[in-house]
């Protein structure tokens, strides 16, 4: 079981998100964010901090780099059973993520509109968020990673029901889900480069 303590938000698709972080408040999460997540997570009342404060480094390059850094990646990879990785955290100050609730940029919708233009549709591969999933994902047995908002309810009552824990099982099943989404979005991008 993992107890959930500090939860990563950054997505583009905000359905459902403002209560479900609400809920979580409820369990005295700690809340890392970026951008118009943070800012709406704000205005809903919640306390956040910007993963550039976090890092330490601000968002650059107009947002193409802000969550590519140690202290986030680390967060998430890190072997929390293992001596030599919790050393490695104490040492650099990067700190456990526990969830990670990301959705992709909308790359599909924006490649659908009339006449987008190659340039628009580059800046809306995402880059961040699937470097951040799969590193989630590949540590399933100590993170939560959630893409989909259907699955909110599901991973709420389950840490309602342990404490403020969810099982590996769960985790395991949304990791599933992670490296399918991932697979598709790599596809989908590969398919619309490889025709413009």
């Amino acid at each position: 079981m993992t107890k959930i303590k500090r939860v990563l938000i950054s997505v583009s698709d905000k359905t459902g998100v403002a209560d479900f972080a609400k809920s979580l408040s409820s369990f005295g999460v700690e809340f890392l964010s970026t951008g118009g997540t943070a800012k709406m997570l704000r205005d809903e009342g919640l306390k956040v901090t910007d993963v550039s404060e976090y890092t330490g480094f601000p968002e650059m390059m107009d947002g193409r780099v802000k969550t590519l850094h140690p202290k986030v990646h680390g967060a998430f990879l890190a072997l929390r059973d293992k001596k030599e990785h919790v050393d490695s955290m104490k040492e650099h100050g990067i700190i456990p993520i526990d969830m990670v609730i990301i959705n992709l940029y909308p790359f599909k919708k924006t490649i659908e509109k009339p006449g987008v233009s190659l340039e628009e549709a580059i800046e809306n591969i995402d880059i961040g968020g699937p470097a951040m999933l799969r590193s989630s994902a590949k540590n399933y047995r100590s993170v939560t990673v959630i893409t989909d908002p259907s699955d909110y309810s599901a991973v709420l009552s389950e840490m309602t029901s342990n404490s403020g824990s969810v099982s590996v099982e769960t985790n395991k099943r949304l990791a599933v889900k992670v490296y399918k989404l991932t697979s598709e979005y790599d596809s989908m991008i590969t398919n619309y480069l490889s025709k413009n």
